[in-house]
């Protein structure tokens, strides 16, 4: 059980804490020294780097910090607004070996905090970028996520979500799991009338393939080095034919569907078709769009679906 940390040392050079220990951050500051604010935190007054790191906020947000299957604690750097870069807090965990730091863990932002161990970065690969919204639901950026090796305290056990959906680059789930991309690049964002719009055309136009006898299903994809998973809406295998949803004929739904549906092709080795599933007819001016690139609409029409004639 963590016990709560008196002060051991009236050095701030000498260490006191131990895993597990608690502490007040303001007191844990005072003592040896770094920012009271930022989840990164150089100190000027001992050779360490602070880091402070809340998994359960932070997963609302697009942030699985924490313990991953690979040994290491993941630990998203700092920056709230537009892509982080390599700098400040970033940079003084990526140098701190050369410049004689310890990096020291705690969980909590604020507050009460809780010491988890001294870590250094992976050798392999000491950090990554991958996709997060900005602070307050903004827009998705690239954020850099660190590698965290413990020193001294074996490796816990994976918490991290993404584990869940680790494995082959290209697998079938089923067409009724409704993990999305959303759910792992801005989880706070909850569930969209967009998204529900999608799911339910998705359900509908799979009751209709597999009467026809057809074999459905979806693809999850991991690119190689992206920690995030992508989800296709929908495969026909019978026809080897991979296919996008949109609950609108909207021009920038369609545009943002021919570019999931190119990037979701490259990592199927069967050279599959493209198509795209709408609610109803688009304007003639999309159909061509729709045939300029090789995507097939398909829509809703009354109880049935029905594939478009793009015009040439």
């Amino acid at each position: 059980m963590a016990v709560q940390a008196e002060a051991r040392q009236s050095d701030p050079s000498v260490w006191g804490l131990k895993p597990g220990d608690q502490i007040e951050r303001l007191v844990l500051h005072d003592r040896y020294g770094g920012r009271l604010q930022s989840g990164i935190g150089p100190s000027s007054t001992s050779p360490n780097v602070f880091l402070f790191s809340d998994p359960i906020v932070g997963e609302r947000h697009g942030n699985f910090d924490g313990w991953r299957a690979d040994g290491c604690f993941h630990f998203t750097g700092e920056g709230q607004r537009g892509d982080q870069r390599m700098k400040s807090g970033n940079a003084s965990i990526l140098n701190h070996e050369a410049e004689r730091r310890s990096l020291r863990l705690f969980l909590g932002a604020r507050g009460l905090v809780t010491y988890q161990g001294e870590f250094g970065l992976a050798e392999d690969r000491p950090f990554y970028t991958t996709d997060a919204p900005e602070i307050g639901d903004g827009p998705v950026r690239t954020v850099i996520v660190f590698r965290l090796r413990p020193l001294d305290l074996a490796p816990r056990p994976s918490s991290s979500k993404l584990d869940q959906v680790s494995g082959p680059t290209v697998e079938n789930v089923s067409v009724e799991d409704r993990w999305t991309e959303r759910a792992f690049v801005a989880p706070s964002r909850g569930t969209h009338e967009a998204d529900k719009r999608e799911h339910a055309l998705v359900l509908a136009y799979c009751e209709q393939l597999v009467r026809e006898g057809h074999e459905v299903g979806r693809l999850k994809i991991i690119p190689q080095g992206e920690a995030k998973p992508l989800f296709c809406d929908l495969i026909d295998h019978t026809t080897n034919t991979l296919v996008e949803a949109k609950g609108t004929v909207q021009r920038g739904a369609i545009r943002t569907a021919i570019g999931q549906l190119m990037d979701y092709r490259r990592f199927v080795d069967s050279s599959p078709q493209l198509a795209l599933l709408l609610p109803s007819q688009p304007r003639d001016d999309l159909l061509q769009l729709l045939a300029s690139v090789g995507v097939k609409p398909i829509w809703k029409d009354g109880g049935a679906f029905i594939d478009g004639n793009t015009p040439k």
